[in-house]
């Protein structure tokens, strides 16, 4: 894995500290190797906005952390689907119900079409409300001979490349925090206030088939229309189906950030981490002994492990000794990243071997990570033709070693912009130059988002 070394310029301070909740092992991560943390600029902004963050009420709560941990079980046991969908990087700016009810609508259009290929329930989250820092493999970037730090995400410095904006801010923590705040509160609101009907979903999704270059998928949607008419005439309970469980999650990067949300349930006792449902852990701050394997191995949140090529079977195993020594279910996930070219090939031993151990996981596929490349004018991207590939060599793998292709975790916009190259209605380069709007990596568009849904359906529906 690709670690930086650096170590954040200080760590909480003591006086920091005082409203955080108090648990055994916490805050031993501060005395380990630890990668992609800030230097952050000022200690008494820092102090003054951990002491702020730690006493301010959680994001998500105990039991909701709880109901997402049953649904991921049922997942890993094949009565249940995964569809985790978002932004690569938010951002404050962006944080606007225009676009959060875009990006919630496109979740919604995908999960209807992927529960009735699964013939199963389709757990809905979102890499949102959250996910606004971002690893990098420097810690500086240079253009036209100059040199600052680089862009970790909204969280910690601003995208303009100027000092004033790329100093590492810690008060940033708290935009960020009352920006998840509002975002959930729509999420909310829209999940449950009749926003997410299954009949509107599906109207939404007819548009969809009626663009001639979605022709071919129109079969599909003539059979879920089928379906709901049959509901209707049946009398189904159309009010039950106006709402929807929806989760938020995203990568537990910034230990600052999570240290000071974490939270002790009154009802157990234990720790939470209260900034999200559902963390993970990236691919390059996966190492065993490291700080954000040992933090999150003390919460009680399920817990995602990003998995590239280089996963080894006895990597996943210390992984799940480390994150999962009770080998509770719905506890850990995999997520496994490792290329169109690499999924059939390394992808078998490491599920084999966890298999045989008789731990129960979460297999879930993140098409686009491994996939990335440089268009001929310089834009970074990915092929939507690769990353469909990985999708269906993950389901093969799966489908040869009688295991359970559990889940899909893609980076997604609501929004008509142009930053991966393909699909039916085809993007190409150009299109970059007007509306390729990411700040870090590229997304599938909506079109594109609901064209993997529909082929992902038919996988499903065979496997």
């Amino acid at each position: 894995m690709t670690e930086l070394s650096a170590k954040p310029a200080f760590s909480l301070s003591s006086t920091a500290q005082s409203g955080a909740a108090d648990y055994p092992g916490l805050d031993d991560w501060r005395d380990l190797p630890v990668s992609q943390q800030p230097s952050w600029q000022d200690k008494d902004v820092f102090d003054a906005s951990v002491r702020e963050l730690s006493v301010l009420p959680p994001l998500v709560f105990a039991g909701e952390v709880d109901v997402l941990r049953e649904r991921l079980a049922a997942a890993a046991q094949g009565k249940a689907f995964l569809l985790q969908g978002g932004d690569c990087a938010e951002t404050f700016e962006a944080a606007t119900a225009d676009k959060i009810s875009a990006r919630v609508k496109t979740i919604l259009q995908m999960a209807v079409v992927l529960t009735y290929g699964a013939a199963m329930p389709v757990i809905k989250m979102g890499r949102m409300a959250g996910q606004f820092a971002k690893p990098r493999s420097s810690n500086d970037e240079t253009r036209n001979g100059v040199t600052l730090p680089a862009y970790r995400g909204d969280i910690v410095n601003g995208y303009e490349f100027t000092p004033e904006s790329r100093g590492h801010d810690a008060s940033r923590m708290l935009r960020a925090y009352h920006t998840s705040a509002s975002t959930l509160n729509l999420i909310r609101a829209f999940t449950q206030g009749g926003f997410a009907d299954l009949r509107s979903v599906h109207q939404w999704n007819k548009g969809f088939t009626e663009n001639p270059a979605h022709a071919r998928y129109e079969s599909l949607a003539r059979d879920i229309d089928r379906a709901i008419k049959f509901m209707a005439s049946c009398g189904a309970d159309f009010e039950a189906l106006k709402r929807v469980e929806f989760f938020a999650s995203h990568e537990a990067l910034l230990l600052d950030y999570e240290r000071a949300l974490t939270r002790i349930d009154s009802r157990t006792g234990f720790p939470y981490d209260t900034s999200a449902h559902f963390l993970w852990i990236g691919e390059r701050t996966r190492g065993l002994e490291d700080a954000h394997v040992d933090f999150l191995s003390r919460v009680r949140n399920p817990i995602g492990v990003k998995l590239g090529p280089s996963t080894t079977g006895d990597d996943a195993l210390r992984l799940i000794d480390k994150l999962d020594p009770e080998r509770e279910p719905g506890r850990l996930t995999f997520i496994t990243r490792m290329g169109a070219g690499n999924i059939r090939e390394k992808l078998p031993a490491v599920v084999e071997k966890v298999t045989a151990s008789g731990a129960q996981v979460l297999w879930v596929t993140d098409p686009m990570h491994g996939n990335t490349v440089t268009s001929p004018n310089g834009y970074k991207t990915r092929n939507f033709d690769d990353v469909i590939d990985e999708v269906r060599g993950f389901f093969e793998v799966h489908h040869a070693l009688g295991t359970v292709p559990g889940g899909l975790h893609v980076e997604m916009t609501g929004d008509d912009v142009a930053e991966c190259l393909g699909g039916a209605d085809p993007v190409d380069q150009e299109s970059f130059l007007d509306k390729y709007e990411s700040v870090c990596d590229p997304r599938l568009n909506h079109m594109q988002s609901l064209e993997m849904a529909f082929l992902v359906a038919g996988a499903l529906a065979k496997h």
